[in-house]
């Protein structure tokens, strides 16, 4: 691993910027029938979030717990409380989310 100095730490401590984590939690609604279409929409959502730049990171899980993702939003807490107040898969009960305020850096994502 890269070594990391002190200097190096105090040079990139200010640069870091404040965003919002959602933790996805399986909802009461989740084994509803049509659930698969309501997911459908909230992923469609997901990627126009995505492509407007609201939503800078997004991980689905499927590993057969009750947490289904995680994401990282290029907003305040209030926007997206907004945000997620307003998603299918909320609105509908498949879904609950835990919304965090988070630091991070601007400029990191997942490699291609």
């Amino acid at each position: 691993m890269t070594t990391i100095t002190d200097e190096y730490m105090r040079e990139m401590a200010p640069k870091a910027r404040s965003y919002s984590l959602v933790i996805l939690t399986e909802g009461p609604g989740f084994r509803q029938p049509g659930v698969e279409k309501i997911i459908w929409e909230h992923g469609r959502r997901n990627h126009q979030m995505r492509l407007d730049g609201i939503l800078s990171i997004v991980c689905p899980v499927s590993d057969g717990t009750t947490l289904h993702g995680i994401g990282l939003f290029n907003a305040g807490l209030e926007e997206t409380r907004q945000l997620m107040d307003q998603d299918p898969g909320v609105l509908a009960g498949v879904f609950r989310y835990e919304l965090h305020a988070c630091r991070g850096f601007p400029g990191d994502c997942l490699p291609g």
